[in-house]
């Protein structure tokens, strides 16, 4: 396959997930969280709020409040990723504004509202992240800001900015129990995007203590084709010389290796840590927001 085929064909896998992932933001925005009047977070909690104020489409003033975002963070977010984040854009407001009201609103429960509004739209955003695009908005201001304060976790900006909107909101709607719902939305949002996201490269951490080093490595290599690492440790009490095999693994290949070091070496010494990232052979690694 030659370098044109293989770039026409992330291109359009690329714009596939961007028209999906916007399928699902619209439906979570238009047809879950708009009739049930809790305050949304982002661009999205202001274009509900124009909505209501002004009777302005979500996908006009979406694009609208864009425009001098995308001015003021061109220079730090890249060309490549301003412009697929700007088809994105397009794409959500399109079927924001004629694709999902074709379809029926929910009116049912605000609970069960706030819940699906959450949950789909955590699914949308985390799938548009996944291919190195955004929705604009918030995104652009949150990864600029980062940018230019990188000691700043990212996600105390984005709490920050979330919980300011969904106030704003909840001001304006006089609901006390929609500000409650809003904020689980923002709760279920980032929980859904960091379990779709980073869920790709969690997985488990091993260290194991052993006198038989080697034998443990060519062990895991064999059940799961990875590799691993001998460190040099000592007793801290008697001082004896030991080895430490180091191995980053997914999760079921973790249980796998557990059950055979167990029968292989019963008097070794494992410790099993979460990993919330791994990098490198073998692992996935998401690039979101980068200048390229």
């Amino acid at each position: 396959m030659n370098l044109s085929k293989i770039k026409y064909k992330k291109q359009f896998k690329q714009i596939f997930t961007e028209v999906v992932g916007s399928a699902f933001v619209a439906a979570a925005i238009y047809n879950f969280a708009l009739n049930a009047d809790f305050p949304m977070t982002g661009f999205s909690g202001i274009s509900i709020i124009l909505y209501h104020l002004f009777k302005l489409p979500l996908g006009l003033s979406s694009i609208l409040l864009n425009i001098p975002v995308i001015f003021i963070c061109y220079k730090l977010l890249g060309k490549r990723f301003l412009f697929s984040s700007i088809r994105c854009m397009l794409i959500s407001s399109i079927f924001m504004d004629y694709v999902a009201p074709l379809f029926p609103v929910y009116a049912g429960s605000r609970l069960l509202a706030a819940l699906c509004t959450g949950v789909i739209g955590g699914i949308g955003y985390a799938m548009i992240y996944m291919v190195n695009s955004s929705t604009g908005g918030m995104d652009f201001i949150t990864l600029s800001v980062k940018s230019i304060n990188p000691h700043i976790p990212l996600g105390k900006i984005v709490l920050a900015s979330d919980v300011i909107i969904v106030l704003i909101g909840g001001i304006l709607f006089g609901d006390i129990d929609g500000v409650i719902y809003g904020l689980i939305v923002s709760f279920l949002f980032s929980t859904v995007i960091d379990k779709m996201m980073y869920g790709i490269n969690a997985g488990k951490l091993t260290l194991i203590v052993t006198d038989h080093g080697k034998m443990i490595c060519d062990l895991i290599d064999e059940i799961t084709a990875r590799g691993s690492t001998i460190l040099e440790g000592q007793g801290g009490f008697q001082g004896t010389k030991k080895q430490v095999v180091m191995c980053a693994c997914s999760n079921k290949e973790m249980y796998q290796i557990q059950t055979a070091i167990r029968e292989a070496d019963p008097a070794s010494f494992m410790i099993i840590l979460e990993s919330n990232e791994v990098h490198g052979e073998g692992f996935h690694m998401l690039k979101i927001g980068e200048k390229q």
